[in-house]
This record gives C-alpha cells, structure tokens and sequence, in this order.
C-alpha cells in the first residue's frame, strides 16, 4: 500500500512533467516556489509559518500544449459548388438526412492510412462533412 507522502512525490519523467504540489513540514499549508535572490536558487516557503526548503526542480509550472488538427476541419464549404466533384446518393447526411453529397479522396501521404473518402452535404444550410 502506498503512503501518504508518496502520493505527492514528482513522478520521475524525461522532461517537466507534473510538477506537484508541496506541503509544510510544520503546519501542513501549502508551500509557494520563492526566489532567495543572494543565493540564486529556488526554494519553497510557507506564508503561514517561516518553514522553507529548498526546491528539488527548477520548474515550477508547465504548459503542455497539445495541438491536433482534425482533417474534418480543413475541408472548406465551398466544395459543394465545384462542379469537378463527383457526388452521391447512396451516402445521406447524418445531421441533417439530405441524399445527395459530393465526395472526395483524402489528400494523406502517410503509407499506412488507406485511401479515406470524405463526404460533404450539398444542403446549403447544412454542409456537414464526415467520412466513411
């Protein structure tokens, strides 16, 4: 069974994962990351009592940022009036249940995804695109 302090410990990682939070030893309120600036380190201090340790990561915060983009998202709308387009009857809309939709390949270069026919409401108020 873990212990109650191993719940908070920094999990060890490659890179700043979470960094966690930090309680005082003395009264158990949360710690603060806290510059000593003659010494030119980090270190966490309590604002309720004179507690203070020094800080075993030099980060404090972290900002993940995760950035996908979903394929669905780039297809314009302006595709329902390329007369090019082949378009379909055998495909309805989900949203909005209109028959007919134009259709067209994926633009992918990655080998490992098959070919991927996305698909576009040609209902002017609808334009739902999904793919199959």
């Amino acid at each position: 069974m873990e212990s109650f302090d191993s719940l908070f410990e920094t999990p060890k990682t490659d890179g700043p994962g979470f960094v966690g939070i930090k309680f005082c030893q003395e009264c158990n309120n949360m710690l603060y990351p806290k510059e000593d600036k003659e010494q030119r380190k980090l270190l966490y201090a309590c604002r309720n009592c004179d507690f203070q340790m020094d800080a075993d990561n030099p980060c404090i915060y972290v900002n993940k940022i995760k950035h996908e983009v979903d394929e669905l998202t780039q297809i314009i709308g302006d595709v329902i009036a390329d007369p090019t387009l082949p378009r379909t009857e055998d495909h309805p809309c989900p949203k909005c249940k209109n028959r007919e939709a134009v259709f067209f390949q994926s633009q992918t270069r990655r080998a490992e995804e098959g070919m991927r026919l996305y698909y576009v409401c040609v209902q002017a108020t609808c334009m739902h695109r999904w793919t199959e």
